[in-house]
């Protein structure tokens, strides 16, 4: 007999949830990090946006401080809609384009290189974006370049594996880049750094290590992100990004998560996760989901191989000594 599993399993109590979170927050940053305030990166989507209400509840809008930090393939929608979200928390923020720098450590050039390997064509006032095929029907992923140019011509070609690693670790200086500024503002503040993935990044390994993977607290890690939302409408946030999207924000066309990523769209994902993580079959996720049974267990299959393949991204640095024992 096949579980039944239905959607209301992801509902909380938004206002026990809020309360418990800021609790945590407060205590974790007078009593384990013995910092003054919080750094938030803030980018117009709904889980660093929940991220930065969270803080401003715990700490004080006086000791939040915010960055945005756009560079240029970013969607001026993004920082846009970060900036009326500043302001609505009444936090100090500061906007700083990143596009300078990342041209300097050859961000672009380095992606560029990799993207003309595959579309000898590419030129730079393309746009493009990675998208991911194959494990969703129960194959092997593998991923393909897509490529608009300004003409309206559309190009979609498959990529072997130096071309995809080449423009992955290129556009991972991004996260990188800006998670050293978010440290700069937190060591000139003697403030701690607040990430922002929701359960289903945090589990399925959907960061940048010393990325966007770097911080010193994770507030909304357990979550899910349908229940994210949850928080978001809870907590009256701007409607920009209480219902905004999610996106990678990392190529110059526009590019949704699964797209790049998850085997479904989030919402699926969510249910998905959450029923395997209750051991139920896989069969579960046929009526909800509108799955056929392979392609349910394809699903599963995919969950815990990004499991397996970023456990790394979550490991300290290995040594062959134990750290020092806590006094």
């Amino acid at each position: 007999m096949t579980a039944t599993l239905d959607w209301n399993v992801l509902d909380i109590d938004p206002a026990a949830e809020v309360e418990r979170i800021v609790a945590w927050i407060r205590a974790t940053l007078a009593q384990t990090l013995h910092r003054r305030g919080l750094v938030v990166a803030i980018s117009g989507g709904v889980d660093s946006s929940v991220c930065a209400a969270l803080a401003v509840r715990a700490a004080g809008a006086s000791r939040v401080y915010s960055l945005i930090l756009p560079e240029r393939d970013s969607s001026g929608r993004s920082a846009r809609d970060a900036g009326e979200l500043a302001t609505f928390l009444g936090v100090r923020v500061q906007t700083q384009d990143i596009a300078p720098a990342l041209e300097a450590i050859g961000c672009y050039r380095s992606r560029d290189e990799a993207v003309r390997r595959v579309l000898p064509d590419y030129r730079e006032d393309w746009r493009i974006k990675v998208v991911i095929a194959g494990g969703r029907e129960g194959g092997i992923n593998h991923f393909r370049l897509v490529a608009e140019a300004p003409d309206g011509r559309r190009f979609d070609a498959p990529m072997a594996l130096p071309e995809y690693l080449q423009i992955v670790a290129a556009t991972n200086y991004k996260q990188r880049l800006r998670k050293t500024i978010e440290y700069h503002h937190a060591d000139r503040l003697n403030y701690a750094v607040v990430g922002t993935p929701n359960r289903l990044e945090y589990d399925q390994g959907f960061f940048v290590k010393n990325g966007d993977g770097s911080a010193d607290l994770k507030p909304i890690a357990h979550l899910y992100k349908s229940q994210v939302y949850a928080l978001a409408r809870y907590l009256e946030l701007p409607e920009c990004v209480a219902t905004a999207e999610p996106t990678t924000d990392t190529y110059s066309l526009a590019q949704g998560q699964d797209e790049f990523y998850f085997a479904l769209p989030w919402r699926s994902m969510d249910l998905a996760l959450w029923a395997l993580e209750h051991d139920l079959p896989a069969s579960a996720l046929c009526a909800p989901l509108g799955l056929a049974p392979a392609a349910a267990e394809a699903v599963y299959a995919d969950i815990r191989a990004k499991r397996r393949t970023t456990r790394y991204l979550h490991l300290p640095p290995l040594t062959l000594i134990s750290p020092p024992a806590m006094p």
